[in-house]
């Protein structure tokens, strides 16, 4: 195959994840907090599902009902999991977004405890959201692209 006049090998488009160091780096390093969040929701869904003491104390205090432990417990086994599946990240670290402003929400307005934690938590999802928007929006314009009679 021939290249037009006056590309380079360096100059010629890439196609393929993350071809350059940058991109092999931002590839590791999402996997890396997509694993440790990963982690840290699936224990701590965990703990709501199993009804864990400290867990049913916390949504006493929220006052919604253990009902929502258990939906807060499945969403974040689920957004742990949806974590670990390379098409899946992105969308699973935008639901447990949702879940980490609503446990900012309980903690400024109820529990009144430190929020670092689930701020800290917010942040790397924020991160794999960002990192993974190419995915989000490749799915969306798939979606959008059969809704409208397209494909």
């Amino acid at each position: 195959m021939q290249r037009p006049e006056g590309m380079h090998i360096a100059t010629a488009p890439r196609h393929g994840l993350h071809d350059d160091r940058t991109g092999k780096g931002l590839t590791i390093a999402l996997w890396i907090v997509q694993v440790a969040l990963a982690l840290m929701f699936f224990m701590a869904g965990t703990k709501k599902l199993t009804s864990d003491p400290m867990m049913v104390e916390v949504f006493a205090t929220v006052g919604l009902g253990q009902w929502f432990r258990y939906v807060t417990g499945a969403l974040e086994v689920l957004g742990a999991l949806m974590l670990l599946v390379p098409r899946l990240a992105g969308w699973g670290a935008s639901l447990l977004s949702c879940v980490m402003v609503g446990a900012l929400i309980a903690h400024a307005t109820v529990l009144h405890g430190s929020p670092a934690l689930p701020v800290v938590l917010l942040v790397g999802l924020i991160f794999v959201v960002w990192g993974r928007r190419d995915d989000i929006a490749a799915f969306v314009r798939a979606r959008a692209g059969e809704g409208l009679g397209l494909r």
